[in-house]
């Protein structure tokens, strides 16, 4: 009988007979979490694959990106199912995500209770015990649309029909179908940890291991100001009717896309207006502290919110955490001996706290300004001292965290979180990662500033999302507002600059699985040209333009 040569990740070599799956080959690798897929050359594989040559192998489980957005998938199938079989008539959407899990939606008719959610866990938990294949199926585009249309998933035909690819990849789960634009797991048996937390009207969590949590299940922290700005966000949305991607690219397609560009830009800044005049209101307000993870748009919000307070009578003045980063040979170092950027250890807080005590006692002070290129903190002869109508914008990574401004009364200032929470959604099942649309902001920012390509873009995108975790999140909650810096239409800008350098990235990439599942993401968008953006619209501070070069 012919055989291959499997080598898999410990470099240990097996022989298997051809016609052998993956999946069957991953059952002699031993993990503490389930294999969800493969890495061969750097191309992900279903398990259900059978090789034909020898080849080394990468298998995946939740710990890795690509893993994680399978078993995330695979989660989601699997509620899918169990709803059914709880109630037929019961569907689920998929709104959007939260720190350490996802946001669902059930639509029925009457409120359901705790004990209807446990019910439907249960059956879950019994869909996961049988250990149920999972089906992956090819079919043509007009099957697929047929399909779709007659249940009523009309959003879900319009795409197949946009993409126009040859084949459309459906999967199969107890009669159900469905597609989820990642391969998915083999089977249920492998989506062993997963909780659900139900919030009332039919609102739900979905909380599942995240990457490199080595597949252990986060604690749920409640983050209502998030779930209220999506809320919000979709409402506004829905008015216009335009909850999904296929709305989208009909504005696109019928040429109205500029008034909608107009709509939304305008709704941003009406936004930050009534944040400006929020803080108007309240004459002990000195500082406002302006927190958000990476490409959340923090310098272009500042500036805006800036503008406003001036306009209300303020002399603002901006400071920015990066000025007290320690200098470089006294910046902390993480497991691996590399400068960590990310934690809060590497801001000289001290002088920091220092100088905000300094001008909140109306003591002139000199600000510093770091040198990125040396390293190195400088000083100059210019001092600021607060007058009558000053207020301090304070704009950071960390502005937030509790070590800044320790000491200082809280009412004195005014917190501000700031993140993209893009509120359209793929269709029912499928929306717009928050992670993505600022990765793909990153990638672009990162070229056009830094000449960086993708794959070193993306090699710091995990250690910047481990940092966010434990430096950011878990003071989001302190903030008096959350600003929602996600503009409904902008990935259609993004992707006429990303989408070439994207496929800029190798198959001799590590990178070259995530850069092809973004454009395979980003096959659902039409195009938007950048000339009907606003030169001090937000999303100029990542594809650049005339105040932003």
């Amino acid at each position: 009988m012919d055989t291959i040569k499997i080598t898999f990740p410990d470099l240990t070599e097996h022989n298997y007979p051809i016609g052998t799956s993956f999946y069957e080959m991953s059952q002699d690798y031993h993990d503490q979490n389930a294999i969800l897929a493969v890495r061969v050359n750097n191309v992900l594989h279903s398990l259900s694959k059978k090789p034909t040559a020898n080849c080394t192998v990468d298998f995946l489980n939740v710990d890795s990106i690509s893993g994680n957005k399978i078993y995330k998938s695979g989660l989601k199938f699997i509620f899918e199912v169990a709803l059914a079989q709880f109630d037929n008539k019961l569907e689920v959407s998929f709104e959007h995500s939260v720190p350490q899990g996802m946001l669902g939606v059930i639509k029925a008719k009457r409120i359901l209770t705790h004990p209807d959610i446990e019910a439907i866990k249960e059956k879950m938990e019994a869909i996961i015990a049988a250990d149920m294949r999972i089906e992956k199926l090819n079919v043509a585009p007009n099957e697929a649309i047929k399909y779709y249309q007659k249940i009523g998933a009309f959003e879900k035909a319009l795409n197949i029909q946009n993409i126009n690819d040859k084949a459309v990849t459906l999967y199969k789960l107890d009669n159900h179908l469905n597609y989820f634009y990642t391969e998915m797991p083999y089977s249920t048996g492998s989506i062993q940890k997963f909780n659900l937390v139900y919030l009332g009207n039919n609102r739900l969590i979905f909380i599942f291991p995240g990457v490199n949590s080595g597949g252990v299940l986060p604690e749920y922290v409640h983050y209502d100001n998030i779930i209220n700005s999506f809320a919000k966000g979709k409402q506004w949305l829905e008015a216009l009717e335009m909850p999904y991607v296929s709305n989208l690219n009909k504005t696109i397609a019928d040429g109205s896309i500029k008034r909608f560009i107009e709509s939304t830009e305008l709704t941003f800044s009406l936004n930050i207006a009534k944040i400006a005049e929020k803080i108007s209101q309240d004459k002990n307000i000195k500082f406002v502290l302006i927190a958000g993870p990476s490409s959340s748009g923090k310098t272009t919000t500042n500036k805006r919110l800036g503008s406003y307070l001036q306009a209300l009578g303020y002399n603002p003045l901006n400071i920015s955490l990066d000025d007290y980063f320690l200098n470089r040979e006294d910046n902390p170092k993480d497991e691996f001996g590399n400068y960590d950027f990310e934690t809060i250890d590497a801001i000289d807080i001290d002088l920091f706290n220092q100088n905000v005590s300094d001008l909140l006692n109306n003591q002139e002070v000199s600000l510093p300004t770091y040198n990125f290129l040396t390293g190195k903190r400088e000083f100059t002869n210019k001092k600021i001292k607060l007058k009558e109508n000053s207020i301090i914008l304070i704009e950071g990574l960390h502005a937030l965290n509790d070590k800044i401004m320790m000491g200082i009364d809280n009412k004195y200032k005014y917190k501000i979180y700031l993140s993209p929470f893009i509120p359209i959604n793929i269709d029912q099942h499928n929306y717009i990662s928050t992670l993505d649309l600022r990765l793909l902001r990153r990638i672009v920012r990162d070229n056009r500033t830094r000449g960086y390509d993708v794959s070193a873009t993306i090699d710091s995108w995990q250690k910047v999302r481990n940092g966010e975790e434990k430096y950011i999140f878990p003071f989001i909650h302190q903030a008096n507002t959350i600003v929602n810096t996600a503009l409904a239409y902008e990935v259609g800008v993004l992707k006429v600059y990303v989408e070439p350098l994207l496929y800029s990235v190798g198959s001799d990439s590590k990178y070259y699985v995530e850069a092809r599942r973004l454009i395979d993401f980003l096959k659902q968008f039409y195009t938007i040209p950048s000339e009907y953006i606003n030169d001090d619209s937000i999303l100029r501070e990542f594809i650049g333009g005339k105040n932003n070069d």
